[in-house]
C-alpha cells in the first residue's frame, strides 16, 4: 500500500499544459446563456469612442484575452433611444465570441441591476478561459441629483 506522499509524487503537475476542445457554439451555449445578443467576429465590434468603462483579463502564455465593456450608443433608426450595452469579449487565436446584454439609459433600475450581474458573471466565468479569476469589487454611485427626502429629528 502507498503512502499518501507517494501517491501526490505520482499526480501530475499542477501546471501540466491541458488540451480542450471548445468551439465558440460551447463558449456562447454556456457562458453567454443569458445575453440578449452572442456572435462571434474576426474583430472586435465595441467602438473604443462609446466605451465608458473596461476591464481587461489577459493570458499569460499567448495573446488571448477576455474583456468586459461597458458602453453607450443611441439608436441607429430611434436617436430618441440611448443604450447602456454590457459586453464580454473574448478572444482566443484568431475568433472574437462576444455577448451582449443592453438595457435603455433610461431603463429601470432593475433592468441595469440584472444586465450588469449577468454580464459580471459572465466575465468571470470566461476569465477562467485565460486562466485568471474575477473578484467583484465595491463602486461608489456618484450623488443622486434626485430630491433629498425631508430630515426629521427626534
Amino acid at each position: 500500500m502507498k503512502s499518501i506522499s507517494e501517491n501526490l509524487e505520482m499526480d501530475p503537475d499542477w501546471d501540466t499544459p491541458l488540451r480542450l476542445t471548445l468551439t465558440p457554439a460551447s463558449i456562447i451555449e454556456t457562458v453567454f446563456l443569458t445575453a440578449h445578443s452572442a456572435h462571434t467576429g474576426d474583430q472586435s465590434c465595441v467602438d473604443q469612442s462609446l466605451v465608458v468603462m473596461e476591464t481587461t483579463a489577459i493570458d499569460d502564455q499567448s495573446e488571448n484575452y477576455c474583456r468586459f465593456v461597458e458602453q453607450e450608443y443611441v439608436e441607429e433608426e430611434d436617436t430618441e433611444m440611448t443604450w447602456h450595452d454590457w459586453a464580454v469579449e473574448i478572444k482566443i487565436d484568431n475568433v472574437m465570441i462576444v455577448g451582449h446584454w443592453r438595457a435603455m439609459v433610461t431603463g429601470s433600475p432593475s433592468d441595469w441591476e440584472w444586465c450588469a450581474v449577468e454580464a459580471e458573471k459572465a466575465f468571470a466565468t470566461a476569465c477562467v478561459l485565460v486562466g485568471k479569476r474575477v473578484r467583484r469589487g465595491i463602486v461608489v454611485d456618484p450623488p443622486s441629483a434626485a430630491p433629498r427626502p425631508s430630515q426629521t429629528h427626534h
